[in-house]
């Protein structure tokens, strides 16, 4: 069985071999980039099964990359950043960020969370064979996509993990809690405000009015349900 790859990106010499000894004695493979033309220069030659992004790049900074990245290849991110502030962290998940670990971190507890967005990944992916059908909707494993009629619309990796387990259990009502842990695969480590912004994210992409929603509907006090039916 081929092991995962993981490309670790950190202008910080120190910080790649740290995360390169941990991710290899979990079994890991592990490729580096300091910059960001290395990172998308790996990601083109030897696609990586998830990155480790840091925010500030010389040249680039890393949401920049994330978004170079999202357009070869739909992979798990996960962000390492100095930035704090909610509002930074909030930026970072509009922008497709899977997750993010802020500076200085543990890395025993950064490489359970790529354990962690690991396995969701690809137990979604080998559950999922056919396309899921529901309330005019159809979300294609194999693209990646959701398709309103005859529109495509591109889902970052998570988003689409996000919008088919909620079409999979219609009318079921999942807590924020209930989400990191089925569709994140961590239940101690996620931040809540993580399924707030996909869920804001993909009311943009999928509803007619996103301030009105008619399929992702908030419960209130309890967390979130998609509606197949009017």
């Amino acid at each position: 069985m081929t092991k995962p790859l993981i490309l670790v990106v950190d202008d910080e010499d120190t910080v790649r071999e740290v995360l390169r000894r941990y991710l290899e004695r979990e079994g890991y493979l592990v490729a580096e980039a300091a910059n960001s033309h290395q990172a998308l220069q790996v990601t083109r030659e030897t696609p990586p099964a998830l990155v480790i992004l840091d925010w500030m790049l010389p040249g680039a900074d890393g949401l920049e990359v994330a978004d170079e990245l999202r357009r070869l290849l739909a992979v798990p991110i996960i962000m390492l950043t100095a930035k704090s502030a909610q509002h930074d962290r909030i930026l970072g998940l509009e922008r497709g960020v899977d997750d993010y670990v802020v500076k200085p971190f543990s890395p025993r507890e950064l490489v359970l969370r790529v354990g962690a967005v690991l396995r969701r990944s690809s137990e979604v992916h080998e559950a999922v064979t056919e396309p899921l059908a529901c309330a005019g909707m159809v979300l294609d494993p194999g693209t990646h996509t959701l398709k309103i009629g005859e529109q495509e619309i591109d889902l970052t990796a998570k988003e689409f993990d996000l919008l088919y387990h909620l079409m999979r259990h219609p009318r079921q009502v999942f807590s924020r809690d209930q989400l990191l842990d089925q569709v994140w695969g961590f239940e101690f480590y996620g931040d809540p405000s993580t399924v707030t912004v996909h869920i804001r994210r993909l009311r943009e992409k999928l509803e007619p009015d996103p301030s009105n929603p008619i399929y992702l509907l908030t419960v209130w006090g309890v967390g979130y349900k998609f509606q197949d039916s009017q």
